[in-house]
């Protein structure tokens, strides 16, 4: 019979390594860690930077919406701001769909062509 099967031998019983068993937890917890820097922290300080530029929406700024759009806010509702894309013409835009401010200026350049 031990042709086919190999003869199990059982371990002595005893303790040997009773504190080490933080150990085994080490690569998750390093895994945690460097998820944490490298993407929950990161995304978590996008977040902070995108809720600070809504808040900060005024009249009158020059925005980019996550659909490209440029224009220029003309009116701040609740959740929503009027952006002038052309002349009499105005689209109503959702503020968390703004993604960016640009500089004052931005849509003089844009409309005359120049870069």
């Amino acid at each position: 019979m031990s042709v086919f099967f190999a003869q199990a031998w059982a371990q002595e019983a005893g303790g040997g390594g009773g504190g080490a068993g933080w150990l085994e937890f080490l690569p998750l917890i390093l895994l945690f860690v460097i998820f944490y820097f490298f993407l929950i922290r990161p995304q978590l300080k996008r977040s902070k930077e995108h809720r600070a530029l809504i808040s900060a929406l005024d009249t009158g700024d020059e925005v980019v919406t996550s659909g490209g759009v440029v224009g220029l806010i003309t009116k701040v509702e609740d959740d929503f701001v009027r952006c002038q894309v052309a002349k009499g013409i105005e689209i109503r835009v959702q503020r968390a769909a703004v993604v960016a401010t640009l500089p004052k200026g931005t849509l003089e350049k844009l409309d005359s062509g120049s870069n």
